[in-house]
């Protein structure tokens, strides 16, 4: 288990060094004139770009420049320090205040998934054709056709505005109950994907030799269901419930903006559209970090569940 778990480390460090390059090259190495670039479409004086220049390494110009100032980058990312944003705010100081609020906003999302998702998933695989299984395959399918950018429009509108039963948006300190609205709205694709996907394992499980023989053995359906069958069903389940919490965290762009909520999201959506570089950067290489652990815990869960994998 050990070397299954240090060798998945040094996966991880090659990937987010991968990453961030990626991701700094699209960001600075692509623009022709870099401090034009950080600054955005405002106007750049002599004395800021002087500024500019020596404070990102500027004057280091080509591949060489550029792996310098990535190297820069990097040093001061394994510090701890992130940097600041174009407007002058230590990009770690947005990110204290908005990752609270994100973490409960996808915690909320993956709880929807689970509960309701993989339940009702456990109760259609098990009754397979039955009313139920077919009401819920229509409902999921209803829920994956429509995007995330309609579903929270309408439900703001039906849920908040018209039917009053949620606050429309979160404000600046949102409480629980205010994010409970667009914590469903995120968590409803994950809650469709994750019914079908615990269905079908549910089902394919329950048509294994092993069931059989447990059956022929005299155990009640019960026991046959909840130790033998849930055990091997929920290992892909997991797998995508663990990848999900790190898309959650990053892909809640959309959800923020529809409810105003103040999250990484929201902040990165704005990084963007005002085009501050160094906070999109940073925003990136953290929730490529938080992505990377998620994998890594669902990883280790997925060998525990299942100790071949380890041996692979």
């Amino acid at each position: 288990m050990f070397r299954y778990i240090v060798r998945r480390l040094l996966q991880m460090v090659l990937a987010f060094f991968g990453t961030t390059l990626i991701v700094y090259a699209l960001m600075f190495a692509g623009q022709g004139d870099p401090i034009q670039a950080l600054a955005g479409e405002r106007p750049v004086t002599a004395a800021q770009r002087a500024y500019l220049t020596e404070k990102y390494h500027l004057d280091a110009t080509g591949i060489g420049g550029f792996f310098y100032r990535y190297a820069d980058y990097v040093g001061n990312l394994l510090r701890g320090d992130l940097g600041e944003s174009l407007t002058g705010r230590r990009i770690a100081d947005i990110l204290a205040q908005a990752w609270p609020v994100t973490v409960r906003l996808a915690l909320i999302a993956l709880a929807v998934a689970i509960l309701f998702g993989v339940t009702a998933g456990v109760v259609a695989g098990i009754r397979r054709a039955s009313i139920f299984d077919n009401a819920t395959l229509v409902l999921t399918l209803l829920v994956l056709g429509i995007p995330t950018i309609v579903l929270a429009p309408l439900a703001q509108y039906f849920l908040g505005v018209k039917w009053q039963l949620f606050p429309p948006t979160a404000g600046a300190s949102p409480s629980l109950y205010a994010l409970l609205l667009p914590g469903i709205v995120l968590g409803s694709l994950s809650l469709a994907t994750a019914l079908r996907l615990t269905r079908t394992s549910v089902a394919e499980n329950l048509r294994a030799d092993y069931v059989r023989t447990a059956t022929s053995k005299g155990l009640r359906r019960s026991r046959v269901v909840s130790v033998h069958v849930l055990r091997n069903s929920l290992i892909p389940v997991v797998t995508f419930l663990g990848v999900e919490l790190g898309n959650l965290m990053s892909g809640a762009i959309i959800t923020e903006g529809v409810f105003n909520i103040p999250g990484v999201g929201f902040n990165l959506f704005r990084a963007i559209k005002t085009e501050d570089g160094p906070l999109v950067v940073g925003i990136v290489s953290v929730l490529v970090l938080v992505y990377l652990v998620s994998n890594l815990v669902v990883d280790v869960l997925y060998a525990v569940l299942d100790p071949r994998i380890r041996y692979e």
